[in-house]
């Protein structure tokens, strides 16, 4: 599977704070000092509607964090998956009356559209769980021979008993796991299960639904969490910088995960931070497919909004806050985009020197975007205001913008 192009990222004098930022598994900041070539992993959608602002935002917390690094001075190596075989995926196109796999193309081709639109730096591998099967299969197959798996009723499921570290990354109690593993895809009153946290490394094959040829498992299709866990090893391997989401996904799909990987490989953590973006509501409840009170991104691109704006209006907040969507917030938005390439259009302006610090200390601190947009702010109020003498002030905050917080003015 391909991702979408990436837009120049421009190359800025002097050099970036290495990168202090929240991990749900500590419940602190932590500095992270990557080696010369940054690892991180995204989860990546399940492609059964279009990208709503609770997925942009999400993208655009972990497109920050690259951003840091590459003013580091690092590469960044960069994976994220598509959920391209799922329940919700299968009942959606039963719903539509369309082919799964036509629906999970045409909705991979629209994320990529978004995604290149908001100029959200592309992953270097672009992964599909279809494509990843024939390299989950073993991983499943050893989770079991070493006892750390079991069927039930032609299924086969982790035991999460096997890793003396479950629950180090949500800190959660086993009475809340259990609320929360029943609303987010999990079974725990399945009977027969071990524990009822256990999850689904592979579903056997169902009647009307997709499966593959699962070697000694038989035919079925993977589990969620196995999955990321897959793909991330192959390309990442064990103890990669960051594991990114939403925060819905620190229990059970982060948590889970890092279970997985950590009885396969005997190594603790699976990854060093795990960090997780707040949730974007529309009227008062959390942006959902479930609940349909969505905004999508290519909605407004529709109705003529400057991608530009959109990815301002996200930045607005705190990665880790959860807030709401309303038309003011856009609003705001387009005026500070206004305000902004007003200010560069100039030929000179004040010194902008201290101002690009300013930006890489305010997203140095775990991604604080809003202050950096502050910061930008009182530079172009200055600018109307007084103007300067600075020929090159106007070009270095442009690149600076575009640099850091992937805006174009």
């Amino acid at each position: 599977m391909y991702a979408w192009p990436a837009s120049e990222v421009p190359v800025l004098p002097g050099k970036g704070r290495d990168l202090r930022i929240h991990d749900t598994a500590t419940g602190g900041l932590v500095t992270l000092d990557p080696g010369p070539v940054a690892r991180i992993y995204v989860c990546g959608i399940t492609p059964y509607d279009a990208t709503h602002m609770g997925h942009a935002a999400t993208y655009n917390a972990f497109d920050l964090v690259q951003r840091v690094w590459l003013d580091t001075k690092r590469q960044v190596h960069y994976v994220q998956n598509v959920t391209d075989v799922d329940d919700p995926l299968l009942e959606r196109a039963e719903r539509d009356g369309i082919d799964w796999v036509a629906l999970a193309e045409k909705e991979t081709a629209l994320f990529r559209e978004d995604m290149t639109a908001l100029r959200m730096l592309p992953p270097r591998e672009y992964i599909g769980a279809v494509e990843a099967i024939p390299g989950i299969v073993p991983l499943v197959e050893r989770l079991r021979d070493a006892g750390a798996a079991y069927e039930l009723e032609g299924d086969i499921y982790f035991s999460v008993e096997s890793d003396p570290h479950f629950g180090k990354v949500s800190g959660l109690d086993a009475a809340a796991m259990r609320l929360l593993s029943a609303e987010r895809g999990g079974d725990p009153d399945r009977p027969g299960k071990k524990n009822p946290l256990d999850p689904m490394l592979w579903m056997a094959a169902r009647e009307g639904e997709p499966s593959w040829d699962g070697g000694s498992l038989g035919r079925g299709r993977p589990g969620w969490h196995i999955e990321c866990v897959a793909i991330a090893l192959d390309h990442l391997g064990m103890g990669f910088d960051v594991q990114g989401g939403g925060s819905d996904l620190a229990f059970p799909h982060h948590e889970m995960g890092a279970s997985h990987a950590q009885v396969l490989t005997g190594e603790f953590p699976m990854a060093r931070a795990y960090v997780h973006a707040g949730m974007v509501a529309l009227h008062g409840e959390k942006m959902s497919k479930s609940k349909g009170n969505l905004v999508f991104v290519s909605r407004l691109r529709q109705d003529g909004v400057d991608p530009a704006a959109i990815r301002l209006a996200l930045l607005a907040h705190h990665y880790r806050a959860d807030w709401e969507w309303t038309d003011q917030v856009l609003e705001d938005a387009v005026a500070r985009l206004g305000r902004w390439r007003a200010a560069v259009s100039r030929p000179d302006g004040p010194s902008a020197e201290a101002l690009v610090e300013e930006i890489r200390e305010a997203l140095a601190d775990d991604l604080d975007a809003p202050a950096a947009l502050a910061a930008v702010d009182r530079w172009a109020a200055l600018q109307q205001e007084q103007g300067g003498t600075d020929e090159g002030a106007p070009g270095v905050v442009s690149r600076a913008v575009d640099a850091l917080l992937g805006v174009a003015l």
